[in-house]
């Protein structure tokens, strides 16, 4: 029997050729955010290696987005270290494995269930808030490795007071190891060496401490040792399972999916195919799984390597598959090497790293937008600075929540419509007190959900002390109502009954209309009448209008006819 491989792995033999080269720059860089995503979890740089070689293989291969490069990311390392950081280096090490693990499980989990879409419900000014707030706790965090210090435990911020007050206590050597891999990245950023800044900013400086035998200045191998040769594969540890962990891996996933959905929009298909963000959970989620198994920490889709990948020249996911190879042949040839690395320069290359992902121009936006984005912004970059990451995360997404409902509460309209001299269908402000024995459209534009509900209660035309008046509400193009909306609809109805007076809702999908049969919220035989949506717009409220008019007209009979106002001379 023959085997087929699956359509979307197939490649010509020129793509495999070009994304075999592609992968390598990819690899190469990620030596140094590896261990630089390491060191800022809090765990041996190692995991952070064993990271870059598994999540790009295995996520790889499932990926919607094709030249996605699923591997270590700074806001991962740094919600993983912040959920652990109550615990000492060695259970540090092996508790990140499990929450990698549990993370990834939670990911492919999303992406069965397709809960993709909830992403959208993040608000832009709340992920800015936030990766400015994680820029800014990387910044701080790696000021004390910068200059060879080692304050007092404590929040990012603080420590970096306690280093920037206490300029006595830094270790020269250290600093000018820092700040020389600091120049290079600088200097090397518009050249063509530009792929290989992050690997000689590691290098060039480590040769010199190694050289000049600045035993003073800590290296990789003194916060924890590099194996040699192929990593094999182990089961985490369940007894390291704590509430915190589980925490941290919540946290950790949505800090992924959402910025995985933000790498999927920056780097579309070359094919033109459309990336889908549950596949794209998934294959998030496997990446998780296959670090965790190669005792790595979290990855996700990363906006530098991808960007690196697609600048490289890759054509299909197989540059992203390559790279994590290429990562592997790297551990397996220079395992050794990578502990003589000088721990200021990964500093170096976190801070430059978080210098560089500050979105001035998109804060600056956000900022002008109004009070609402502004209050988002800073309270999600405050608390990002202040708390653990998960706790950050959580404000964010119940401030998202807040803000939409908010918004759905101050967009939703309530208009009349009416008809002009031509015919043709108009709107103007909704009136504040109905007429007596008189037909009044309605249309209303935005959710009718919670707050939404209650704006619409509060903006519809006050019956009290009219006599029959008639409402056609027109509720076109809605999926649903939700129980909010009914109650304010039944008092409504109660209202209108009071004097006298009729409702008919209009442009109802069929949907809408069984939901109201099955609600039993008020009677359809006399003061509700329902009226299904047509192809044809507008159909539906004209024949609710012309109910509602014969409805006046029978009840004031031939000689006695109703005042029908502007709205009746051209229905």
């Amino acid at each position: 029997m023959r085997l087929q491989i699956p359509r979307s792995l197939r490649v010509s033999k020129a793509e495999l050729r070009n994304d075999i080269v592609a992968g390598l720059p990819g690899a190469i860089s990620s030596v140094p955010d590896g261990m630089a995503a390491a060191i800022l979890a809090g765990v041996s740089p190692v995991q952070g290696l064993y990271a870059s070689f598994a999540g790009p293989t295995a996520g790889g291969f499932f990926s919607s987005t094709r030249l996605m490069v699923i591997t270590t990311t700074s806001a991962a390392a740094l919600a993983a270290g912040s959920a652990l950081a109550g615990l000492d280096p060695a259970a540090r090490n092996r508790s990140i494995i499990l929450l990698t693990f549990v993370a990834g499980a939670l990911m492919v989990l999303a992406g069965i269930f397709k809960l993709g879409r909830y992403t959208r419900f993040v608000t832009q000014s709340v992920m800015i808030g936030f990766l400015t707030g994680v820029a800014a706790n990387i910044f701080f965090g790696q000021l004390q490795d910068l200059t060879g210090t080692h304050p007092e435990k404590g929040i990012a911020l603080v420590r970096a007071l306690r280093v920037l007050s206490h300029p006595g206590e830094w270790h020269l050597p250290s600093l000018l190891v820092g700040l020389a891999a600091i120049a290079l990245l600088v200097l090397l950023e518009r050249t063509p060496l530009a792929s290989f800044s992050a690997v000689l900013a590691l290098v060039v400086p480590t040769v010199v401490v190694l050289l000049f035998s600045l035993d003073e200045v800590a290296k990789v191998s003194d916060v924890g040792a590099i194996p040699r040769g192929v990593p094999m594969p182990a089961l985490p540890h369940l007894r390291d399972l704590s509430v915190p962990l589980l925490l941290g891996s919540i946290a950790v996933a949505a800090i992924v999916l959402v910025q995985g959905a933000g790498v999927s929009e920056s780097a579309p298909n070359l094919n033109g195919s459309a990336s889908d963000p549950n596949a794209d959970f998934v294959a998030q989620g496997v990446g998780n799984l296959a670090a965790g198994l190669f005792r790595g920490q979290p990855v996700g889709g990363s906006v530098g390597q991808t960007a690196l990948n697609v600048s490289a020249g890759g054509r299909t996911r197989w540059a992203a598959i390559f790279s994590g190879l290429w990562m592997l042949a790297i551990l397996a040839l220079f395992s050794r090497p990578v502990g003589y690395v000088a721990v200021p320069t990964l500093a170096a290359v976190l801070i430059t790293a978080a210098v560089s992902s500050l979105r001035v121009h998109e804060v600056t936006a956000v900022w002008r937008t109004g009070m609402n984005s502004k209050v988002a912004l800073i309270t999600t970059f405050v608390a990002t600075l202040t708390l653990p990451v998960a706790a950050a995360v959580g404000i964010g997404v119940a401030l998202s929540l807040l803000l939409q409902l908010n918004q759905e509460a101050i967009d939703l309209a309530v208009v009349e419509v009416y008809f002009d001299d031509a015919g043709r269908p108009a709107e103007r402000r909704a009136p504040a007190q109905l007429k007596s024995n008189h037909v009044t459209i309605l249309a209303v534009y935005g959710s009718l959900y919670y707050a939404g509900a209650r704006t619409l209660q509060a903006r519809l035309p006050d019956p009290t002390g009219t006599d029959r008046p008639a409402v056609v509400l027109r509720l076109r193009g809605r999926t649903s109502l939700g129980a909010t909306a009914y109650a304010v609809l039944e008092q409504y109805v109660k209202r209108l009954n009071e004097v006298g007076g009729t409702l008919t809702l209009t442009g109802l999908a069929p949907g809408v209309v069984n939901e109201i049969r099955r609600t039993r919220r008020f009677s359809l035989e006399g003061p509700v009448r329902l009226v299904p949506a047509t192809e044809v717009l507008f159909e539906s409220t004209e024949k609710g209008y012309r109910t509602a008019e014969a409805w006046l007209f029978s009840e004031h009979g031939p000689s006695d006819s109703p005042d029908t106002g502007d709205s009746t001379t051209t229905m």
